[in-house]
């Protein structure tokens, strides 16, 4: 509000950066073409008068709310499967989605108000504290989609039964003889990680298996982990007649890496994988994994965000949809027990 009590207008905005209204215009409304600087200066003064575009207008486009959708990294198998659960969440819903890179540029959350955003989807994406309060001062919703970290309590989230999905895994491989069971899995501090992990070493226990340290090895869910993990473990001077990876891109890493030095997938070496993705059925030989419902989370996500846009509480701060075991041919009894069958 300016100094008499009139509400500030998007002419005052431009007189004080010395630019037109159509250029004032263009930053709220998100358009591309304006130079960086002349973008960073407006931005800075609709943040110093706070100013927010009448966006909630009674129109047709205000009836048709547009919902925000954030992904970090690559657009990778998962990503683009969860993103697909979404986007068809949001044609049966009437609503629209804007699909980009997560931001950090200063005041990112009241642009996104000031462009018509009335909810977040974070798909995988890690926020802070000061994250967070910029979402809540600007009055924007956040639904996180397979959360990296413990959700804060004032963020709703959608998962998968990860602890139940790594059990299961594991489970299968033991079921098969092995018991010289690795887990290569992504960050080590990631829920997601941690719950899969903790599933296979709850079947590991339970079966009386051992689990030298040198076979549980975090790193990232990319196939290059999947890689140099199965180097490091075939290495060793007892290497596990299986790997359990913690999602199917570090799975086919693995498989590239046995199969360069020379074992057969699965009469040396099986492989599990976790998500099934597009990845997994064209892999070679199609890989066994644990389904996450991904497109089904997407949709779940998109109906919780268009709740808390209207103002409503969803039902829980956290849901979790089952996660179902896919045994395909990547698996198969230990060599050991195979020659013994011969």
């Amino acid at each position: 509000m300016r100094p008499n009590g009139r509400r500030t207008t998007l002419a005052d905005i431009a007189r004080a950066a010395g630019v037109s209204v159509a250029t004032v215009s263009k930053v709220v409304n998100g358009r591309g073409d304006v130079a960086p600087q002349t973008r960073t200066r407006v931005q800075e003064l609709l943040h110093q008068h706070d100013y927010l575009a009448p966006v909630f207008r009674h129109t047709a486009a205000a009836e048709t709310p547009t919902i925000e959708v954030q992904f970090q990294g690559g657009l990778k198998s998962y990503v683009a499967e969860t993103l697909e659960g979404i986007i068809d969440s949001a044609s049966a819903s009437g609503a629209s989605v804007v699909i980009s890179k997560a931001s950090r540029a200063p005041h990112w959350a009241r642009d996104l108000v000031s462009a018509g955003r009335r909810a977040v989807i974070a798909v995988t994406s890690v926020y802070t504290t000061a994250h967070l309060n910029e979402l809540a001062r600007s009055g924007l919703p956040l639904v996180v989609l397979d959360p990296l970290h413990l959700p804060d309590s004032r963020v709703n989230s959608v998962g998968a039964t990860n602890f139940a999905g790594g059990l299961a895994a594991t489970r299968h491989l033991l079921s098969l003889g092995h018991r010289r069971v690795a887990y290569l899995g992504g960050p080590a501090m990631a829920v997601c990680n941690q719950a899969r992990m903790h599933g296979y070493r709850a079947a590991m226990e339970a079966e009386g298996a051992r689990v030298p340290d040198a076979y549980v090895r975090p790193g990232e869910f990319t196939y290059e982990t999947g890689l140099l993990g199965a180097a490091v473990l075939l290495d060793l001077p007892e290497p596990p007649t299986a790997v359990f990876a913690g999602n199917d891109e570090i799975a086919v890493g693995v498989i590239e890496t046995a199969r360069s030095r020379g074992l057969r997938i699965p009469e040396d070496l099986s492989v599990v994988g976790f998500d099934d993705t597009s990845l997994a059925q064209m892999a070679s030989p199609p890989l066994t994994t644990v389904r996450q419902p991904l497109r089904e989370m997407g949709a779940a996500a998109l109906r919780i965000a268009l709740r808390l846009a209207d103002g409503e509480k969803a039902d829980s701060h956290h849901i979790e949809l089952a996660t179902e075991l896919v045994v395909r041919a990547s698996t198969a009894p230990p060599p050991e027990a195979s020659s013994r069958r011969g």
